[in-house]
C-alpha cells in the first residue's frame, strides 16, 4: 500500500541546532509527493515528504500482531540524513516494530514512531487475521548424554604427566636453570 510521510520542521531549541525536524503522521493511499508543503503555522511547516510503499509478510505477521496491540498501534518510519536539498531520505516505513528495532540498532538511520490511523490499522489487522499462525511451544530435550561418570582423561592426550597440563611462567624458568 503507499503511505505518505508527513515531516514536522519546526525551529531548532540550541544555537547548534537550527532545525528540528520529526515524522508526524503517515497518509493511507498517497499520491507521489516530493516534499510538498502542507501547512504552515508560524515557524513550523508540515511537508509531505515522500510516499513509499509499505509491504507485509506472512512471515512476519507476529511482529504486526505486536505493534498493532500495542498501547498505541503505530507505523515506524526509516529516515536516512543527506546532503542536497532535502535534509533527509524516507528510506522506509514499516508496521512490524522488530524490523524497526533492527534499524535503530545501526545507528546510521533516524526511527520515528507515527501512529497508526484507523484504517491502516484495518488493513493490518486483517492481514495478520488471515495470515498468522500461533507456534506452539516445544521444549527442546537434552541429547542422550553419557552420564556414568567415569572421565577418560583430561586436556590433549598427547599430554603424559597432569602436571605439564599447566605450568605458570615463573615454574618454567625455574625448569630452564
Amino acid at each position: 500500500m503507499p503511505v505518505g510521510v508527513v515531516l514536522r520542521r519546526t525551529p531548532g531549541v540550541t544555537r547548534w541546532a537550527k532545525w528540528a525536524w520529526r515524522a508526524v503522521a503517515v497518509l493511507p493511499g498517497a499520491g507521489p509527493a516530493d516534499w510538498r508543503e502542507l501547512r504552515r503555522e508560524g515557524e513550523a511547516v508540515e511537508y509531505h515528504a515522500a510516499t513509499v510503499s509499505l509491504e507485509l509478510y506472512r512471515a512476519e505477521t507476529e511482529a504486526y500482531l505486536h505493534g498493532i496491540t500495542a498501547r498505541e498501534p503505530s507505523v515506524y518510519v526509516v529516515m536516512r540524513k543527506t546532503l542536497g536539498a532535502h535534509p533527509f531520505e524516507i528510506v522506509l516505513i514499516t508496521a512490524s516494530p522488530y524490523e524497526a528495532q533492527d534499524y535503530c540498532d545501526s545507528g546510521e538511520d533516524i526511527v520515528e514512531k507515527v501512529p497508526m490511523p484507523a484504517g491502516l490499522l484495518a488493513w493490518v489487522g486483517d492481514f495478520v487475521e488471515r495470515h498468522h499462525q500461533e507456534e506452539e511451544f516445544v521444549k527442546r530435550r537434552r541429547d542422550r548424554a553419557k552420564v556414568d561418570g567415569k572421565q577418560d582423561g583430561i586436556g590433549d592426550p598427547r599430554v603424559s604427566k597432569p602436571a605439564d597440563i599447566y605450568a605458570s611462567p615463573a615454574l618454567k624458568r625455574g625448569r630452564l636453570q
